[in-house]
């Protein structure tokens, strides 16, 4: 263990105390690297190059996440002027003829959104369209919002299975393949929301039944109803396109899901079919909607999209430059050959204290995760639940991603959010018309039993 081991394990752990006081990571991240780029080089100029290199080695490393989640956003956005966004979820209206069905719709119609769309265009769009047929169905508003957060900002943004914004994330930080952490923290993503959506629906009957007894469902579909709740009107344009651009987006994407499936298309051609997909949809439908104009507004929505993901993940990129100097790959493009990979060597001394297959490295990354969650982003911490994954795991590619996908499990569930107030959560409640607080009380429960038995499956059954 040299000096800069020391630095940057003493930095680390200001990091995760940063985030249990809810604080910006930002600076304890960039002031670490610069101690360590000052330590290794010797000099004031060599320890400024390093922070600048690790920004440009993280921006290399996660730059196609960047543009993915822009792209799928800029399409969103030339489909939505439309009113396509509408139209592609206004049949699900129809099937609201219960509680416990309109809760599945909910949870079914929020989660293959978010998939494709992330969940910060899919609850508005849920949230406005289809609550309030749930609310008349007899679904009180908080279920509504229950249903919303534990379908988006929980089982499909963890898993993110089609983007792969996460776990790009995790695996590149662990240095393990992206298709193989993909399909472990799929199956624990869909373990937690499976067992939290149940326990959630089953804690909420009495509500249920007391919201149907006492009438308040005609009250709450009202027009005295929240709000946020009620279907904005906005100005469109080329809706007589619209249910062309439906049928356009959908079978599109079933073309694109079947072909990574049939030609087994991983990774970063996953991420490139995907993308060249929402660019051409995105340019048919500027054109078809704004003619001869479109060749300049296309530019808009591409510049909205990329915006809106520098936006939601420009800080992690020194946090990432930080951590990536813990991996042994990443460090070498940073400083330069001879430079160890910090975290992996502190990551193997605390292997051969905590064994990396068992409950207690499993609930260790599991709580180390939903403690990167606190500062309400859920991704800041993922480079840092990565990297130990890797240095833990000792090679071992299955032990290292069933590790990474434990401490994603954690970090998104908590901070991405269903669990923290000052998180996306607070957009679910805001649109539905609940107390924030009240809904985290509500998703606390199913969502920590949730966690603890997709851990235990991952301990049982991934390692």
């Amino acid at each position: 263990m040299t000096l800069a081991h020391w630095i940057y394990a003493l930095g680390t752990l200001v990091v995760v105390l940063t985030m249990i006081f809810r604080r910006n990571v930002l600076i304890p991240c960039i002031v670490s690297t610069f101690l360590i780029g000052l330590i290794f080089k010797g000099s004031l100029v060599g320890a400024v190059t390093t922070v600048f290199n690790a920004n440009i080695a993280a921006l290399s490393e996660l730059g196609s996440i960047f543009v993915i989640i822009g792209l799928m956003v800029a399409m969103l956005k030339s489909l939505s002027v439309t009113g396509a966004d509408e139209l592609l979820v206004a049949p699900l209206k129809k099937l609201m003829v219960s509680p416990l069905i309109s809760y599945i719709v909910i949870i079914v119609s929020t989660y293959v959104i978010s998939l494709f769309f992330w969940p910060t265009p899919a609850v508005p769009l849920i949230g406005a369209l289809l609550v309030p047929a749930a609310v008349k169905a007899g679904l009180p508003p908080m279920a509504g919002a229950v249903a919303l957060a534990l379908a988006g900002q929980g089982m499909a943004l963890s898993g993110d299975m089609v983007i792969q914004g996460a776990p790009g994330l995790s695996a590149k930080a662990a240095g393990i393949p992206v298709p193989l952490l993909t399909s472990h923290v799929a199956v624990l993503s869909l373990i937690t929301g499976i067992v939290a959506i149940i326990i959630a629906y089953f804690m909420m009957q009495k509500d249920i039944a007391k919201f149907q007894a006492e009438g308040i469902r005609e009250m709450a579909a009202s027009n005295d109803a929240h709000p946020a709740m009620q279907v904005q009107a906005k100005e469109k344009q080329g809706e007589a396109y619209a249910p062309f651009l439906v049928w356009l987006l959908i079978l599109s994407m079933a073309a694109v899901v079947f072909a990574m499936f049939v030609f087994d298309i991983k990774g970063g051609d996953a991420s490139a079919l995907l993308g060249g997909t929402a660019i051409l949809i995105m340019t048919v439908a500027t054109l078809l909607v704004e003619g001869v104009k479109g060749l300049d507004k296309i530019a808009d929505h591409l510049t909205d999209g990329l915006v809106f993901a520098f936006k939601v993940m420009g800080q992690i990129l020194p946090i990432a430059g930080f951590f990536f100097l813990g991996n042994p790959e990443a460090v070498v493009k940073i400083m330069g050959e001879g430079a160890p990979g910090y975290l992996f060597d502190i990551g193997k001394m605390l292997a051969q204290a905590i064994p990396p297959q068992g409950f207690l490295s499993a609930f260790g990354m599991l709580i180390l995760g939903i403690i990167t969650g606190l500062d309400g982003s859920g991704f800041s911490g993922l480079p840092m639940t990565g990297t130990l994954a890797g240095a833990m795991a000792g090679g071992n590619h299955t032990v290292a991603a069933t590790l990474a996908s434990i401490g994603q499990i954690g970090a998104i569930w908590s901070g991405g959010g269903t669990i923290i107030a000052w998180s996306s959560l607070v957009a679910v409640a805001g649109i539905v018309g609940v107390p924030v607080l009240d809904l985290v009380r509500k998703n606390f429960i199913p969502v920590v039993i949730g966690m603890v038995v997709s851990t235990i499956v991952g301990v049982l059954f991934l390692m």
